[in-house]
C-alpha cells in the first residue's frame, strides 16, 4: 500500500518548512528568497473535482479500511468499517504536505499521493461524520527540496491558505446548514488550519458551529501553564464532553525525546511552549493509544517496511493492523520540549512484534529531529474517532 511513495523519504525530511509557509506571512524581497509565482485564480469549489471527499460519493474517501486486531497471543481478528449512514456533524480535514508536483505549488489535479494520505489520516472519520477534504495548490515537496538547494522556485505563499479558506466558506455557505463541524489536519494543513482558525472562527460567531479542532504534529503555541495562546478563546481540551477546544501534538518515542535541533516540541514567542493534548487521556496522564498502522508504507515513508506482526510470520492481508495493549502514551513537558512521548511495552515472551515503524529514515539513518511524524495520525486515530463520537453527543445536547 502507497508503494509509489517509497523513493521519497528525502524529500519528506523538509516537510516542516511547510508548516512554516503556511503559517507565516510572506517575506520581503531578496535574492535568497524564492521568487512570487504568478497571481493565480481562485478556485470553483461548486465543482466536484476541488473535492477529494464529500459525503455520499465515489471518492477519495470510498476505501477499504478493513483492519485486522492482532492479539498479543498473536491471534488474528478481522475488524471491517463501515461509513455513518447519516452523521449528525462534519469533519473538514486539511491535509500535509505531500504533492509530488514539479512546480512551486501543487496543481487542482488530484495525485496518488493525495488519495493516499486520505487513506491514511482522515477516511475513517466518516464512521462519526459526514467528511469533506477539500484539495488545494500546497506548497510542494519539489519547492522546498528547491530552498534547501539554494534554487528556489517561483511559489505562492498564500495561495494554499487562500484555497482552503475558499473552501470553507463555500461548505459554509452550500453545505453546512447549521451542522457542528470538527477541524482535522497534519503538519501543513494544521499549519493552515491554525491561520484559518485564527483569522476566521476565533472569537466570531461561526465559532459556535465548532466542536473541536484537530491539529496534529504541529507546534501549536500556548502560554506556559495555559490553555489558550495563538487562539484566545479556543482552549485545549480537556475532556471528551468539553466542545470547542483544541487537540494538539507532535509524537515522538519515549526514549528518543526530541533533541536539541528537533523541528517539533516546541513553539515562538516569549513565555509560550508547543500544546500537547493526548487523545488516549485528555485529562492528563498515561493512556493506551488506538493506533490504526498502515499495513505498507505511510503517507511519506521511510524505507522500513513493517516487521512480521507476529512470529513466526503471518500474513495480514489488510490495509491496517491494531495492536491492543502494545502502544500508550502521555504529554511529557521538560527542557527538549513538550511533545507526545510514544511508549512501546514490549513483551518478548509472546509472539506479537515488540516495535513500530514510523520514523523518518534517510540514507538509512533515523532523524530523531522528526519524531514519529509520519504516523502522529495512525497512532491515535481509534483515540480521535472515539474523541469525535462523544463530543459530537455533547455538543448536540448542548445544542
Amino acid at each position: 500500500m502507497l508503494r509509489f511513495i517509497a523513493g521519497f523519504a528525502s524529500a519528506f525530511a523538509l516537510l516542516s518548512s511547510a508548516t512554516t509557509v503556511a503559517q507565516s506571512p510572506s517575506p520581503a524581497s531578496s535574492d535568497s528568497a524564492p521568487a512570487a509565482a504568478p497571481a493565480a485564480q481562485p478556485n470553483d469549489y461548486s465543482k466536484p473535482e476541488t473535492w477529494l471527499c464529500r459525503p455520499n460519493q465515489k471518492d477519495s474517501c470510498a476505501v477499504d479500511l478493513s483492519t485486522t486486531i492482532v492479539a498479543a497471543n498473536g491471534k488474528f481478528k478481522k475488524e471491517s468499517f463501515k461509513a455513518a449512514r447519516n452523521p449528525p456533524i462534519d469533519c473538514f480535514y486539511v491535509y500535509p504536505t505531500v504533492s509530488l508536483d514539479q512546480t512551486g505549488n501543487s496543481d487542482m489535479t488530484a495525485g496518488a499521493e493525495e488519495h493516499g494520505v486520505i487513506l491514511q489520516q482522515f477516511a475513517r472519520f466518516s464512521s462519526v461524520c459526514r467528511p469533506y477534504a477539500p484539495l488545494y495548490r500546497q506548497v510542494t515537496l519539489t519547492a522546498l527540496r528547491s530552498i534547501i538547494a539554494g534554487k528556489a522556485i517561483p511559489i505562492d505563499r498564500t495561495l494554499a491558505y487562500n484555497d482552503v479558506l475558499e473552501a470553507w466558506n463555500y461548505y459554509l455557505k452550500n453545505d453546512n446548514d447549521g451542522r457542528g463541524v470538527v477541524l482535522v489536519g497534519h503538519s501543513q494543513g494544521s499549519g493552515v488550519l491554525t491561520q484559518l482558525i485564527k483569522n476566521e472562527i476565533d472569537g466570531k460567531p461561526v465559532q459556535e458551529k465548532i466542536i473541536s479542532a484537530l491539529l496534529l504534529g504541529t507546534n501549536l503555541p500556548v502560554e506556559k501553564g495555559k490553555d489558550v495562546g495563538v487562539f484566545q478563546h479556543i482552549p485545549l481540551c480537556k475532556s471528551a464532553s468539553q466542545t470547542g477546544c483544541a487537540v494538539a501534538y507532535a509524537s515522538f518515542r519515549d526514549n528518543v525525546p526530541p533533541p536539541a535541533n528537533s523541528r517539533f516540541g516546541k513553539a515562538q514567542g516569549e513565555n509560550m511552549a508547543a500544546a500537547c493534548v493526548n487523545p488516549a487521556a485528555l485529562g492528563g496522564g498515561r493512556g493506551e493509544l488506538h493506533a490504526y498502522l498502515s499495513n505498507g508504507r505511510f503517507i511519506a515513508s521511510s524505507a522500513a517496511a513493517p516487521k512480521p506482526w507476529v512470529t513466526p510470520e503471518h500474513k495480514v492481508t489488510t490495509p491496517f493492523v491494531s495492536v491492543p495493549g502494545l502502544l500508550s502514551a502521555e504529554c511529557v513537558s521538560n527542557d527538549a520540549g513538550t511533545y507526545l512521548a510514544v511508549h512501546v511495552n514490549a513483551d518478548a515472551n509472546d509472539p506479537r512484534t515488540d516495535d513500530i515503524v514510523g520514523d523518518v529514515v534517510v540514507n538509512n539513518q533515523v532523524l530523531p529531529d522528526w519524531g514519529l511524524h509520519l504516523i502522529d495520525a495512525n497512532l491515535a486515530m481509534g483515540n480521535l474517532i472515539d474523541l469525535v463520537r462523544q463530543e459530537s453527543k455533547a455538543y448536540l445536547k448542548k445544542k
